[in-house]
């Protein structure tokens, strides 16, 4: 059964950092793109950033490039999201997702909240 389960989320200052971790079980993780999508209150799901398979290119939305950085370790099955200088805008549920976009299989999510 195809599991991915985030964490790391929490309640930070404006200009804060966090570092999301996504562990990923039931498949073959090396094998697939993996995405970090998020969803904000009241609003529609919306696609963070990519990362390859194997090279580990990376591919990130306008909002978020030059502040979050996304990563992953094959050996682990695990998915990482470095989210810094944080913007009350980047507040929402960030989920991990199985595959190059949004739609693919996801986890329950993990919340970020941006306050001072």
């Amino acid at each position: 059964e195809v599991q991915l389960v985030e964490s790391g989320g929490g309640l930070v200052h404006p200009g804060g950092s966090l570092r999301l971790s996504c562990a990923a079980s039931g498949f073959t993780f090396g094998a697939y793109p993996m995405t970090w999508v998020r969803q904000a209150p009241g609003k529609g799901l919306e696609w963070v950033s990519t990362i390859a398979p194997k090279d580990g290119t990376t591919y990130y939305a306008d909002s978020v490039k030059g502040r979050f950085t996304i990563s992953r370790d094959n050996a682990k099955n695990t998915l990482y999201l470095q989210l810094n200088s944080l913007k009350t805008e980047d507040t929402a549920m960030y989920f991990c997702v199985r595959g190059g976009s949004t739609d693919g299989r996801r986890g329950p999510g993990t919340q970020v909240t941006v306050s001072s």
